[in-house]
């Protein structure tokens, strides 16, 4: 059984055919799907997918770029319900940030803030994070041990392939491994792979974007996630059901609601 522990289910590009994406995953062997709660705009429908499908889970949250979105109460209103197993996406991401200089500052002032508000409920509700970091490797790092987020751990969605963030692992955090992995500009990662402690590796999709080879430039879905493992196992020298086995162990370990998940 392999768990997706990262794909948007709720996002528009499933919302005429959720059913079949979903039966089609299971039929490759996918029996754990995690949306993450990057923009609240979606999060009802998270949740009611989460209630209808035994399988699907959800997390809350707000992705950088939905800052100006940002509210506590939101994440206390839905943290404790059944199906939510994290906190996040959350993070930093130092990609598309405004040019004047002072519009910057003050954008990486609060993108910080609003990270380190999401911890801190994280801490206080007992849930994993999910992290997000794009060209910010170096605060996300600092910030994450700073303030004791290892308490409760999480995963660095969508691993960047810095080599600055390798010692989060021993800050009880896990390297999420999704389509990047297969494509031919992903040299750096596919470095990088083995230094990864293999008992904090897990994999995602991050659906409906970035499709594996030899899927890319179409819709990605959780089914996709066989690609990765098969490209995991190659790179580790390991027996495909050997990585779908050690990543679905590692993302109960993490998120332990999927535990009864088989």
């Amino acid at each position: 059984m392999i768990i997706d522990t990262h794909c948007h289910l709720d996002n528009e590009a499933y919302f005429s055919d959720i059913e079949g994406v979903i039966i089609n995953a299971k039929e490759a062997g996918v029996n754990g799907f995690l949306i993450p709660g990057a923009d609240f705009d979606t999060l009802d429908r998270a949740i009611k997918l989460s209630e209808k499908y035994e399988e699907v889970f959800f997390a809350v949250g707000a992705h950088p770029y939905d800052i100006e979105k940002y509210d506590e109460a939101i994440i206390e209103k839905y943290v404790n319900h059944s199906k939510c197993v994290a906190i996040g996406e959350c993070g930093l991401d130092y990609y598309r940030l405004p040019e004047d200089e002072e519009e910057k500052k003050e954008n990486i002032k609060r993108q910080k803030e609003v990270f380190i508000s999401q911890i801190t409920l994280a801490k206080k509700y007992k849930k994993p994070l999910i992290i997000h970091i794009r060209e910010a490797s170096d605060d996300s790092r600092q910030i994450l041990i700073n303030e004791n987020a290892k308490e409760v751990g999480g995963v660095l969605h969508c691993f960047n392939a810095s080599e600055h963030l390798l010692p989060l692992a021993d800050h009880n955090f896990y390297f999420g491994i999704g389509g990047v992995l297969t494509f031919k500009n992903a040299k750096k990662l596919v470095e990088i792979l083995p230094k990864i402690p293999k008992s904090k590796l897990l994999i995602e999709t991050d659906a409906p974007y970035l499709t594996p080879h030899p899927y890319r430039g179409i819709r990605n879905e959780p089914y996709y996630t066989v690609y990765v493992a098969q490209k995991m196992a190659e790179l580790l020298n390991l027996s495909e059901d050997e990585i779908i086995n050690l990543t679905t162990n590692n993302a109960k370990k993490l998120f332990k609601e999927f535990k009864n998940i088989s």
